[in-house]
């Protein structure tokens, strides 16, 4: 059996961040065509589905912008409450769908709620170095 050494695990970690690109590009797409096809999908024993699919695509999407490019939080924010913005504007002009303020309050929950776990987990990350410190 093959022992993994530095170079293949370095070359699997620089790859990381290409497969969340990818990941993030393929989701972008799909969550654009979800948005602008005519409304077919939408289970009506679901209660508040419409919105619930927002925010989770929006969770998703954050996620996956953090992993695959790193930069300043400000700027996947903004990035997405962008898109989630520009959604909504598009949506208002097609003839089969219609923007709503509650679709765009659902972008920024996903949103809202992936910063959310981030910071509770950089919380209990440097809580629990610092208590290994202490000992």
């Amino acid at each position: 059996m093959m022992k993994p050494n530095n170079n293949m695990m370095s070359s699997l970690v620089s790859t990381k961040p290409l497969i969340f690109k990818v990941a993030f590009i393929i989701s972008l797409l799909l969550i654009s065509y979800l948005v602008f096809s005519r409304q077919s999908y939408s289970p009506t024993w679901i209660p508040h589905f419409d919105k619930i699919a927002h925010a989770i695509s929006f969770f998703i999407l954050s996620l996956l912008t953090y992993f695959a490019f790193k930069p300043n939080n400000y700027l996947i924010i903004t990035f997405l409450m962008g898109y989630a913005s520009i959604i909504e504007i598009i949506q208002s002009v097609l003839p089969y769908r219609t923007a709503s303020f509650g679709d765009l309050i659902a972008d920024i929950i996903g949103i809202s709620c992936f910063y959310f776990i981030l910071l509770i987990n950089k919380l209990k990350t440097h809580y629990i170095d610092k208590r290994r410190a202490e000992s």
